[in-house]
């Protein structure tokens, strides 16, 4: 059963960091395109960023270029979004998600499979 249970959440003032988990089960990562996506109350589920399958390529929605940083460690069948300089805005929750045919996109309805969620919080 493919399984994605997400970790490293929690409460962390401005300019802090984060360091998210996305650990999969019953399948092999590395095969999948994943991505984190948020969701604040109030508005809808927005991609952050994306790894493609085998690592190829990386990407970011503009408002965390240069703070966040998605990887993989195939031997852990985990990906990570290590998250710097966070700000009040970035407060959400975070699902990772895993897509098949291995292809990034930012669209939610593109992935099949989702974690359950860690919340993060920005506040001082």
């Amino acid at each position: 059963q493919l399984q994605l249970v997400e970790s490293g959440g929690g409460l962390v003032q401005p300019g802090g960091s984060l360091r998210l988990s996305c650990a999969a089960s019953g399948f092999t990562l590395d095969y999948y395109a994943i991505g984190w996506f948020r969701q604040a109350p109030g508005k809808e589920r927005e991609g952050v960023s994306c790894i493609s399958s085998r690592g190829g390529s990386a990407n970011y929605v503009d408002s965390v270029k240069g703070r966040f940083t998605i990887s993989r460690d195939n031997a852990k069948n985990t990906v990570y979004l290590q998250m710097n300089s966070l700000k009040p805005e970035d407060t959400a929750i975070y699902y990772c998600a895993a897509r098949s045919n291995g292809y990034c996109s930012g669209y939610p309805a593109h992935f099949g499979s989702w974690g359950q969620g860690t919340q993060v919080t920005v506040s001082s």
